[in-house]
């Protein structure tokens, strides 16, 4: 009976579809048996006598993959890649698949939401009111700020969609790749990131974590914003330099910044002290309906693989390219 270690949780809790899918395909699974997040050392532990990882986040490195002798196939729930060594993974000739598109609106969704708490200071609020005082805080609308998009694919362009429900904000947006097919749907100022860092009321991030983007926004480039700006980082751990950010805000600057992703998770660093730093606990993806999503293909590419069928969720070559430029 073939075997697959599901190390991402929760998982099958929102719905029992792909656990059922597993056992109605007469694969043998195991779900991370911590039910947290897995280290280095524990996936190394884990990962012997199984085929497939059906994967959330955690370090699959070429060591994992040498404790692992029958490993064939990772399956990722999600889409970032930065946690899998694809490198050392095609050198062993493990595949891996992955769910590009299934947690995109929700990411998308949660964005505009702490757009809109950090503009009205929500979460300062509850924060006070749970302390016992009274403050009623000013605070400005999406419609009268420049919002500037770095990183324009997937989610920044859900973002986008959604911001019209706001009216016309002005828009600044940055891409390695630019898409001007977009300037047909929106009003949009293609920028330099300088220019956004420096005219724009607030910045989200919807980057991967390559060589390129780790600690793209440091001390310098989070100065360089305007004294009441807002920053949001959903997207990876690592893009915004957790300690200037922390040292930053720690001096005044910036009305507020909201972090759902961290370098290390679960998180316990200094940036809980900011109370006008409105952190979460990598949710972003955390809709029923997307985490459901996620999972289900994340499974059906493991039966796929595991009952001889072609693939469907393969992670493309530019992918594995990345990776060898970061050597």
């Amino acid at each position: 009976m073939p075997k697959a270690l599901i190390t991402t949780v929760p998982f099958g809790d929102s719905n029992r579809l792909p656990l059922e899918m597993l056992y109605e395909a007469n694969i043998e699974y195991l779900i991370n048996p911590l039910n947290k997040k897995l280290t280095e050392d524990e996936l190394a532990e884990l990962v012997d006598d199984f085929e497939v990882i059906i994967a959330g986040t955690e370090q699959i490195t070429a060591r994992v993959m040498d404790q692992a002798s029958n490993l064939k196939m990772i399956s990722r729930v999600g889409v970032g890649l930065d946690s899998v060594d694809l490198l050392a993974a095609e050198e062993r000739g493990i595949k891996v698949s992955y769910t590009p598109d299934a947690p995109a609106p929700a990411v998308a969704e949660l964005t505009v939401g702490l757009m809109l708490s950090l503009l009205r200071s929500v979460h300062v609020s509850n924060s006070k009111m749970h302390d016992g005082h009274w403050h009623r805080f000013f605070g400005r609308r999406l419609a009268e700020v420049t919002i500037g998009i770095i990183g324009v694919g997937r989610i920044g362009k859900r973002v986008l969609n959604r911001t019209k429900g706001f009216g016309t904000p002005r828009i600044l947006v940055n891409d390695m790749m630019p898409n001007h097919e977009l300037d047909r749907q929106f009003k949009l100022e293609w920028a330099s990131k300088k220019r956004i860092y420096e005219e724009a009321d607030i910045i989200s991030l919807h980057v991967p974590l390559t060589h390129q983007t780790k600690n793209m926004v440091r001390k310098k480039h989070l100065l360089s914003m305007k004294q009441d700006a807002i920053i949001i980082n959903a997207a990876r751990g690592g893009i915004i330099n957790e300690q200037d950010l922390y040292e930053v805000m720690r001096s005044g600057h910036l009305s507020g910044a909201a972090i759902d992703v961290f370098e290390q998770e679960p998180y316990d660093g200094s940036l809980k002290e900011i109370q006008r730093c409105l952190l979460t606990a990598h949710m972003g993806s955390m809709s029923v309906d997307c985490r459901t999503r996620m999972e289900i293909e994340a499974t059906e590419e493991a039966i796929r693989f595991l009952t001889g069928r072609p693939l469907e969720g393969v992670v493309p070559e530019n992918e594995y390219e990345v990776q060898r430029q970061g050597l």
